[in-house]
């Protein structure tokens, strides 16, 4: 199994981010707007709409408001197996880290992961200092 590991810095507090990360059907609008285009939720699954194009479906597998870590899977006809968590990190008050793993198969579909996560950490950094920013 491939396994993704993304270590990402962020310039906000990580209470913030944290509560961008947990609201599962509001991707779109709170932690990778423009990476991902529409999410549609019902119950703990959610229908994915990324940027290009792609669709997943993607089901909660657990929500630990203590950890500051949520886990999902993905289930489809492409991948075997998918599995991810998403942690935040404190680094002081105004930073954070988030820890984001994703292990899947097969291992051919892991340079295409690996590639789209570099575009949701970067879409995530933005979105998280921003809105940081004007909450300030």
């Amino acid at each position: 199994m491939a396994s993704i590991y993304k270590d990402i810095p962020i310039d906000a507090p990580a209470d913030h981010v944290w509560d961008a990360v947990r609201d599962f059907g509001a991707l779109y609008q709170r932690l990778v707007p423009g990476f991902v285009t529409d999410t549609k939720l019902d119950g703990d699954v959610r229908t994915v709409s990324f940027a290009n194009g792609t669709v997943a479906r993607e089901t909660l597998v657990d929500c630990d408001d203590k950890r500051q870590r949520l886990v999902y899977a993905i289930s489809s006809e492409r991948l075997k197996q998918h599995s991810a968590s998403v942690q935040v990190f404190a680094e002081g008050d105004a930073r954070c880290r988030v820890v984001w793993i994703a292990d899947v198969l097969p291992h051919e579909v892991a340079p295409y992961m690996d590639a789209q996560m570099d575009l949701g950490a970067a879409a995530m950094q933005a979105a998280m200092a921003k809105s940081a920013k004007n909450a300030a």
